[in-house]
């Protein structure tokens, strides 16, 4: 499952979530610290990890 990354509007924490793509889609969490449901998404850089080698 990815990794979202979101920061609050109110109090301005980051923080992650592992989060199902259907989960993700429908609704944003509250914010960890103040409860706040007024939250953005984050874009962070991310890596993949293959079996095969290059």
């Amino acid at each position: 499952m990815p990794t979202y990354e979101y920061r609050c509007d109110k109090c301005g924490k980051r923080f992650s979530r592992v989060e199902s793509i259907s989960v993700h889609g429908r609704r944003h969490p509250a914010c960890p610290k103040c409860k706040s449901a007024k939250v953005t998404q984050v874009f962070s850089a991310f890596y993949a990890k293959t079996v095969k080698k290059s």
